[in-house]
């Protein structure tokens, strides 16, 4: 079944990024790390981008194969406004007249479920519950991949919205690697936003 081998994909991309973060965090037997911190620092924050874009494929393969009339893990089948004949077809559609289409951009994602699928299901609901997630993931994303002095004005912004005080010139990995005080499970702001997605990933599957 296709969007359960699109979901099994991403648990095990998931699971290799948290492979990497442990790994990059090892200790030795004296206890001291086995990896100097610029180490642990760029394998963390690649770790973080391989999760996003592993989001990113879970997404693509889910819209082209549900486009393309594959049923939901649960057996569903969304009401569809397209039916392109193949794989490429759809993405090409989803595509349009540009030159690739960002599924990093949240809103879109929204706007063509809401397009090809009747209520946006299997969808939504579920995007636009993690919205605000999906917002600033895009801002740690950003600020990964372009250091400018906006997007680390945006990253430090970001800081002050999960841990409620500013955090002057607090790097990417320092703000992954903290513990999220909105965790009950006094998880890292990483394994906050990786749960986030993983659920959203399997409710979207499931249907």
């Amino acid at each position: 079944m296709p969007l359960a081998i699109a979901l099994a994909e991403f648990r095990s991309s998931v699971a290799q990024c948290d492979s990497l973060i442990a790994n990059a965090h090892q200790v030795g037997a004296s206890g001291a790390p086995i990896l100097p911190a610029i180490d642990q620092e760029q394998i963390t924050v690649a770790a973080f981008l391989n999760l996003f874009i592993a989001w990113e494929r879970f997404l693509e393969s889910s819209f082209a194969n549900l486009m393309t009339g594959s049923p939901t893990v649960s057996g569903t089948l969304p009401t569809r406004y397209v039916a392109p004949p193949s794989l490429n077809d759809a993405k090409s559609l989803i595509i349009g007249i540009n030159r690739y289409f960002d599924y990093a951009n949240h809103d879109n994602v929204k706007k063509i479920s809401l397009m090809y699928f009747q209520n946006g299901y299997p969808f939504e609901p579920h995007i636009s519950s993690i919205f605000s997630d999906l917002a600033d993931l895009k801002t740690m994303r950003n600020s990964s991949a372009h250091i400018t002095s906006t997007t680390h004005q945006a990253l430090e912004s970001l800081a002050v919205r999960i841990f409620g005080q500013p955090q002057p010139g607090i790097s990417l990995y320092r703000l992954l690697t903290t513990i999220d005080p909105r965790s009950p499970n006094q998880d890292t702001v990483f394994v906050t936003y990786k749960d986030k997605l993983l659920v959203t990933a399997e409710l979207i599957a499931n249907g």
